[in-house]
């Protein structure tokens, strides 16, 4: 499930390639205005106090920039950034650790940070507010608490999963931030951009392609572009044309939407077995045989966003756009229960 090419989870072959395509300053950062233009001045005027930047959460589905855009704001602060994650910081001795090794304006980034352990979360309230961390030493009566002075820096968070965050800890954060999927003329920017980075001759046309069926997720994008340039270095003359690009992209059973094999499965099921719906999470998930979180988590966030899914109280329903999309009669559903009156 993880390895699908439309997933916006990283890969393991992703590494080297996101870093070397990522942009290294908020002028060459394609889309996200907003927040651009928000974080423009709050970074210019921390450096003007000649103080760290407001503590900063990102969230949004994965594969949106959340990360590069943490290591973009290190740089434009002249600031060292130190990278961790929720889930591998088991111990509040561990957060603790990595607090008091920061230099002073230094960046903390943790990605996950929804899944950071309760306890290892109360390290960081006095720690964002005051610069300090207490932790108590030894047990029963010779137990003891510790205070210790930290030097002033900034914590970036990034998360896919607001929701999951305690009131407490997202009270603290004095900027927030929510990254939205790109559209089609951005992509196609961001494709241009990783194109001439991996010294990929490529058309304009051969690009939109790739950019309409990247989900508006630019890590898709750019795994994407990494399998048609195979496709053009094999079965072309290494150039990335409108042609070849449908067709390595139409190898790869992406339809004109990003829609993969799975997402038709889902809608198929619906349309095919259940009349269109309400149909529960469950029945589908053993129809497709598929885990009912997987479709909950990973499926159904973009079939939602194109409108192809509705959620009711009694189930999931199939669209009209879903059946345009699919080829398929849509029928209403007063209509059916009529027939079947009859």
């Amino acid at each position: 499930m993880n390895d699908r090419i439309v997933s916006g989870k990283p890969h393991e072959e992703d590494h080297n390639l996101d870093t070397n395509l990522r942009p290294r300053n908020l002028e060459t950062y394609v889309g996200q205005e907003n927040i651009k233009s928000t974080l423009s001045i709050s970074i210019q005027a921390a450096l003007q106090r000649e103080e760290p930047l407001d503590h900063l959460l990102l969230y949004g589905p994965p594969g949106l920039g959340k990360t590069t855009l943490a290591n973009i704001v290190a740089t434009e602060m002249g600031a060292r950034i130190k990278t961790t994650s929720g889930p591998a910081i088991e111990r509040a001795g561990d957060m603790v650790a990595i607090l008091s090794q920061l230099q002073e304006n230094d960046i903390l980034f943790i990605d996950e940070i929804h899944r950071l352990n309760r306890v290892v979360e109360e390290v960081l309230y006095p720690a964002m507010e005051d610069f300090f961390v207490t932790w108590v030493i030894d047990k029963g009566l010779k137990a003891r608490s510790m205070n210790l002075a930290l030097k002033p820096f900034t914590l970036i968070g990034a998360t896919t999963r607001y929701g999951m965050l305690s009131a407490p800890l997202r009270d603290r954060f004095g900027s927030i931030h929510r990254l939205d999927f790109y559209n089609p003329p951005e992509m196609s920017q961001i494709l241009e951009r990783s194109s001439r980075i991996l010294e990929v001759e490529s058309e304009i046309e051969g690009i939109k392609h790739i950019a309409i069926r990247s989900r508006g997720t630019p890590r898709v994008a750019n795994r994407l572009l990494r399998r048609v340039r195979d496709y053009a270095q094999v079965m072309a003359d290494n150039v990335i044309t409108e042609p070849i690009s449908l067709n390595a992209l139409e190898d790869l059973a992406i339809d004109e939407l990003g829609l993969d094999r799975i997402d038709v499965n889902v809608l198929k099921c619906i349309i095919e077995k259940f009349d269109g719906g309400p149909v529960g999470l469950d029945t589908i998930a053993a129809s497709i045989n598929e885990e009912s979180d997987t479709i909950e988590d990973v499926y159904e966030p973009f079939l939602l966003q194109l409108g192809f899914i509705d959620r009711t109280k009694r189930g999931r329903m199939a669209t009209k756009r879903a059946y345009e999309h699919l080829g398929y009669e849509h029928i209403p559903s007063s209509t059916l229960q009529a027939r079947m009156k009859l």
